[in-house]
């Protein structure tokens, strides 16, 4: 195996634990401490706000602290340091705390996203863009659907603490492993940023272009500035349906597959088949993204979760596992759209803060879904709740509408904007 393939791997484990631990907790909540702490489960989803919070807003500085620093030396500390969060939240006894150390967890989960898939688009020249991304994005998938599966093994086996504890012991394992591992590459980057900054600082001054199209600057302008509005609506509408979705499915197995499913282990266990399942759409979707363009894959994604949300109301057991394999089709697949244009678009340098600025909004729409989750199922249930995201996949769908069939290309994007 190449240097090249064991980084990257690095960069898929890190995506797998990265899910992994911003929901742990969504599965001890909905099995575990509704019996210990003796509160509903509606009572217990807001006190992971804050994490979800942390998650989204502290995306932008670990970006822009990347692309100062080091993304080698930012992605060592998310490994070992959402291990040692993730342990430390294992020894929490009142919902406070719980609370004060997910925002800990949150804090360093923030740093994954835009380090790492800048990271991955750096390196995706060769294979295709959208093919690395939806890979990177299945290793994150899978770790969503690992969640409510180890979690619900922990609990049966070990408690609710062990959930927490024995991914931490593995993240800080794996962090010094990468830590040693890319040292030589965090060498060559000082280097190259270096000789960056001196090459800048002795670059005659610019002069003035001629024969400049004042028009068509206008033009990319505007159609630049069409496509950001577009990347961040339906990334923050995205996120509440991923949110919604991937955060209550164990409660929503619990409560409709009564006739399939009898213990945590096996509600973690469907969860896991239909997350892992689902998440095989990012292949096909990042394929797809390199052949087709965003607008056509964006627009079916959309569609195809309007359909499946209105279909689940009232659905139980297999008809209801089923209709919700299909809706998490949709909400995976939608997830590598947004990251296939920005890293089409954002030059090198300022990738990671990008990304990190279209995290920020992905995170704290994504955290608001927690309220919503709590509201809606304590009011109406889960039913209303589905209808509520039938709506918000329409109005994507219309966003995307808007999207053009061809994207300006990187050089035109990084050059004037």
């Amino acid at each position: 195996m190449t240097r090249e393939r064991i980084h990257f791997l690095f960069l898929n484990i890190g995506h797998f634990l990265d899910h992994l631990f911003t929901l742990i907790f969504a599965t001890v909540a909905a099995l575990a401490l509704t019996r210990e702490w003796g509160m509903s489960y509606a009572e217990l989803v807001p006190y992971a706000t804050p994490g979800f919070v942390a998650f989204g807003l502290f995306s932008l500085p670990a970006g822009w602290l990347s692309d100062k620093w080091s993304r080698y030396g930012m992605m060592s500390v998310f490994f070992i340091g959402i291990g040692m969060a993730s342990i430390f939240t294992a020894f929490a006894s009142t919902p406070l705390q719980i609370m004060i150390l997910l925002f800990f967890v949150g804090v360093l989960a923030a740093i994954y996203h835009p380090v790492g898939l800048a990271m991955v688009v750096e390196s995706a020249k060769a294979s295709g863009t959208g093919q690395a991304i939806a890979i990177n994005g299945v290793w994150g998938n899978l770790g969503v659907g690992s969640a409510a599966l180890i979690t619900g093994f922990l609990i049966d086996n070990g408690g609710w603490r062990a959930a927490f504890i024995f991914p931490g012991v593995l993240s800080i394992a794996i962090g010094i492993a990468y830590f040693l591992f890319s040292r030589p590459d965090m060498a060559a980057e000082k280097a190259a940023k270096a000789a960056k900054r001196t090459a800048a600082a002795n670059a005659p001054p610019k002069t003035a272009a001629t024969g400049h199209d004042v028009h068509a600057d206008q033009r990319l302008r505007q159609l630049l500035l069409r496509l950001s509005i577009i990347i961040f609506c339906t990334a923050a509408l995205s996120s509440i349906v991923f949110q919604s979705t991937t955060f209550a499915l164990p409660k929503v197995l619990e409560e409709r597959m009564g006739g399939i499913a009898g213990s945590a282990t096996v509600v973690g266990w469907l969860a896991f088949v239909v997350f892992a399942v689902a998440s095989m759409a990012q292949l096909v979707v990042g394929r797809l993204l390199d052949t087709l363009g965003p607008r056509t894959v964006f627009m079916g994604v959309a569609a195809m979760q309007v359909v499946f949300f209105m279909l689940m109301p009232g659905l139980h057991d297999w008809t209801g596992l089923a209709v919700a394999l299909g809706f998490m089709l949709g909400a995976f697949g939608q997830i590598p759209i947004n990251d296939y244009m920005i890293g089409r678009m954002a030059r090198s340098e300022f990738r990671g803060a990008v990304y990190g600025a279209r995290y920020v909004v992905s995170f704290v729409a994504l955290a608001a879904a927690l309220p919503l989750i709590a509201w809606v199922h304590g009011n109406w249930g889960f039913d209303a709740l589905f209808r509520i995201l039938a709506a918000t996949a329409a109005v994507i769908f219309l966003f995307v509408s808007l999207i053009p069939r061809t994207l300006p290309e990187p050089q035109e994007a990084t050059a004037r904007a």
